[in-house]
């Protein structure tokens, strides 16, 4: 028994390893994409918005591909191996292809480069994440606790990273290249045990189908789901792209609102990496279905609130909470997904019932709410917005399926012991 928590301390180390370097590489490179489009290939304003564009529906196609595949090798890395290798590419790729091409072919060089990115990154790390909850899964552990190790590598990148960018953008690409072979050597040594005591609870025997994608689109719980998501993760998300340009004229020199602004982005990820030790077992104990309700009540109190307020201190305050919110959600999802949907299918249903759904949001939701901003100011819009969360988290209150929670069992504990049988 000694040995085998000693192997699974010993692979929890791993996973977490791989999680830390990957976001680790994520922040030190493609967390500047914006500024390197503008500064180093040259793009307008326009012409940036359109790569993300083209990201994003790169994205959200790929995306369920990804969980497909994982659902169809189930344990088995050869995915996760490729992820790393088009990360390693980094360097050759940024350098040698992706800036020529964009400075003398904008368009060749933009579909390009949406198709790296996402193989990489866009949905690369909804594979890793999806992957790494599975594995938790299958060794006892909380996916959450593995997931912080990638908050605290995505701060810690960033602390010097812009420092390094100063330098040279080359010696990002060049290091995240680095990182991940790194990587690919932690990935090689991990160990996967399908015969854990777990296995039965996380693994079938039965592969999945395109008929088993075809059933889950057919799945009133998916629809549910897929409705808590547009309705309260797109909020959530989408007031984020903006919030540094609202938030900065609070300040009355924006140079200072930017500092205060990147110092907060710091705290958030200590807040982050903090919350996930917790938020798994205070999931664990009330139930993923009342942590996404949760997740609701905060995003539109902080929107109604962000809309609301006339001070940089509590803008301030509240700007960390979006780290515990992330916290939440993300762990939430994961449970809420494994005790309502088939093995079979839950890294499609991950990809594509909440990362490719976000990435719709982002398409759909982004551009009007651009426009609100310009039209009726962030103030209104945050209210709107906020008002928007907490009407979907009313209606997700009977939409989405009941899930086993401590909480509920003390109390019908609690009850029987108030009212023997005789």
């Amino acid at each position: 028994m000694k040995n085998t928590s000693t192997n699974n301390r010993t692979e929890y180390y791993k996973i977490s390893s791989f999680i830390f370097l990957y976001f680790f590489t994520w922040s030190a490179s493609i967390g500047l994409l914006a500024i390197w489009l503008g500064q180093k290939a040259n793009l307008s304003g326009t012409v940036i918005g359109t790569v993300f564009a083209v990201n994003g529906v790169f994205s959200v196609i790929l995306k369920p591909i990804y969980g497909y595949i994982l659902d169809k090798i189930g344990m088995s890395k050869y995915l996760l191996y490729f992820v790393v290798a088009m990360s390693a590419l980094m360097a050759p790729f940024f350098i040698y292809v992706y800036q020529p091409l964009l400075m003398s072919n904008t368009l060749l060089g933009i579909i390009l480069g949406a198709l790296y990115l996402s193989f990489a990154w866009y949905a690369g790390v909804a594979a890793c994440e999806s992957y790494s909850d599975r594995f938790s899964r299958l060794n006892g552990m909380e996916f959450g606790q593995i997931r912080m190790w990638g908050s605290l590598g995505w701060a810690v990148a960033s602390s010097f990273s812009g420092l390094l960018f100063n330098l040279s953008p080359a010696y990002n690409f060049i290091m995240g290249s680095v990182a991940s072979v790194i990587m690919l050597v932690v990935l090689l040594s991990l160990k996967v045990n399908t015969n854990s005591v777990h296995a039965g609870e996380v693994l079938t025997k039965e592969k999945i189908a395109p008929t088993d994608v075809y059933a889950l689109l057919r799945n009133r719980k998916f629809w549910a789901f897929c409705l808590y998501v547009a309705g309260v993760a797109w909020m959530m998300f989408i007031a984020e792209q903006q919030f540094s340009r609202y938030f900065v004229t609070f300040f009355d020199d924006v140079h200072q609102g930017n500092a205060v602004f990147g110092y907060l982005g710091t705290v958030q990820s200590g807040m982050e990496f903090i919350m996930y030790m917790v938020i798994p077992l205070f999931v664990n104990f009330i139930g993923a279905k009342r942590g996404l309700l949760i997740v609701g009540l905060i995003v539109g109190a902080r929107l109604i609130i962000s809309g609301l307020c006339d001070s940089h201190l509590l803008i301030s305050v509240l700007k960390p909470l979006y780290g515990l919110e992330i916290c939440l959600l993300l762990v939430s999802v994961f449970k809420y997904i494994a005790e309502h949907f088939d093995k079979r299918v839950n890294a499609t249903m991950y990809l594509l019932g909440y990362q490719a759904m976000l990435y719709v949001g982002n398409v759909v939701v982004s551009s009007p709410a651009g426009l609100l901003y310009d039209r009726i100011g962030f103030e209104q819009t945050y209210i709107i917005m906020g008002a928007t969360a907490l009407t979907f988290t009313l209606i997700s209150a009977f939409t989405l399926s009941a899930c086993q929670s401590k909480w509920r069992s003390a109390q019908a504990l609690n009850v029987a012991e108030q009212h023997p049988t005789r």
